[in-house]
């Protein structure tokens, strides 16, 4: 058993002050009160303010290892997302399973660093560099797996399928590890998959579609359909413009409009960007309860556009955030970023009552339903002691004192406030 003492640690309700929580070995939360053990036990006193660790809900970790490969172009060629994504499929064409491990162990190390405690990878880099599946279907996804383990992070593996190049279009050679051609093939992944999952005890497992774009609409439903009924189904919807151009031109629907007339959307679906939607959608979207997955980091960098935030959580939307492509791994800036740019857009501020509570709230509960975890409070009784703790001493958050103490976390805060962070009651970072 261990106790540890916070000077202030977050729950719905607000704060609580001096509170002292005990684990057992294993983590799990055995008491939580304000009032000190009646037992004699060495306490540890940590002197700054805990948080539930945050949820990674969007993340490709091949991709950290292409950071800055895209930034130049050539003067007065075009540079958009098509044009960045020549550059990722470079790097997944050059990357072995040895290097999938060594490149997803950094990211997931850093994300630790920055607070995050879980992360639900979104993958298709599943086959060797000529095309062809691995022996072991799901070599790829085990490096994953094994990396979470390594860095001591939680990981929901989301093995996607990813089956053509467009709408209606053959797969590209650049595309080639990606490709499962038929809904059993998927299946024989993601089942050789769910096997993997269960050799590591921090692992969940998710499953979905990359897109519209890549799985004929009539597998996009099966794959649904027939899948697991259990667990988080996730997928790429509306990044791009040109993706709603191309989904009108082919489903004769824009991309959102078409998930929500073909599938039961529900607590189950998490949809990632959605950045492109008209006013039926968000609000349709926001009703069907439903998660947009938000990547402001990404989003920013890839130049896909802002996200309709205030109007999507008028309609009580429920979002929560991923990271994407590694470009940005600290969770408050994506979301102050998700908050400046609907100021950007309204000239107001205050986007919410009360911002701080409501983007921690939501993206916290969304993002653990993107992980398979339905947990409401914060901290429990039960529940595994995963927290980032940031220091009480950072100059900022001393100031601001404990009435102010949420909001100074979330629009000033960054690693350097951060005293650590702890998954299943251990300090990883």
């Amino acid at each position: 058993m261990k106790y540890f003492q916070f000077k202030y640690l977050l729950q719905q309700e607000g704060w609580l002050q001096n509170a002292y929580v005990k684990t057992d070995q294993h983590g799990i939360i055995q008491s939580l009160s304000t009032s000190p053990p009646l037992e004699a036990f060495a306490i540890e006193y940590v002197n700054g303010y805990a948080l539930p660790g945050f949820q990674n809900a969007h993340s490709h970790a091949f991709q950290f290892a292409m950071a800055g490969w895209a930034e130049k172009h050539k003067p007065g060629t075009k540079d958009d997302f098509w044009s960045w994504r020549e550059a990722m499929y470079e790097c997944a064409l050059r990357m072995s399973p040895d290097e999938m491990e060594q490149a997803a162990t950094a990211c997931y190390k850093e994300m630790l660093r920055c607070g995050y405690t879980n992360v639900a990878e979104f993958h298709y880099l599943h086959h060797d560099q000529n095309g062809k599946p691995y022996a072991n279907l799901a070599e790829m996804g085990e490096r994953l797996l094994s990396a979470a383990k390594t860095a001591g992070i939680k990981i929901t593996l989301v093995p996607v399928f990813y089956q053509q190049g467009g709408f209606g279009m053959e797969p590209q050679p650049r595309q080639r590890r990606f490709i499962s051609k038929t809904i059993d093939e998927y299946f024989h992944l993601l089942d050789d998959t769910a096997h993997a999952v269960t050799k590591y005890a921090d692992a969940k497992l998710g499953f979905g579609v990359h897109s519209l774009r890549a799985v004929k609409p009539e597998d996009v439903i099966r794959t649904f359909e027939q899948g697991p009924k259990d667990i988080p189904f996730h997928l790429h919807a509306a990044e791009q413009l040109k993706e709603v151009e191309d989904s009108l031109a082919f489903l004769k629907k824009r991309p959102v409009e078409w998930l929500l007339e073909n599938l039961p959307l529900n607590e189950r679906f998490h949809l990632v960007h959605c950045t492109h939607m008209n006013d039926s959608e968000v609000e349709r979207l926001a009703k069907s309860k439903a998660h947009a997955v938000l990547c402001p980091g990404t989003e920013g960098n890839l130049g896909d556009g802002i996200f309709r935030l205030t109007d999507y959580y008028r309609n009580g939307g429920s979002w929560s955030i991923g990271t994407d492509s590694h470009i940005s791994l600290n969770p408050l800036e994506d979301l102050r970023w998700l908050d400046y740019a609907q100021r950007f857009t309204t000239h107001k501020r205050n986007t919410f009552d009360d911002g701080a509570t409501i983007l921690v709230n939501t993206t916290l509960l969304a993002g653990r339903r993107a992980m398979g975890n339905p947990t409401q409070a914060y901290f429990e009784v039960g529940q595994p002691l995963d927290a980032v703790v940031y220091s009480a001493k950072a100059p900022l958050l001393e100031q601001a004192g404990v009435e102010h103490a949420l909001s100074a976390i979330l629009y000033t805060a960054d690693s350097s406030s951060i005293l650590g962070t702890l998954v299943n009651g251990h300090c990883i970072v």
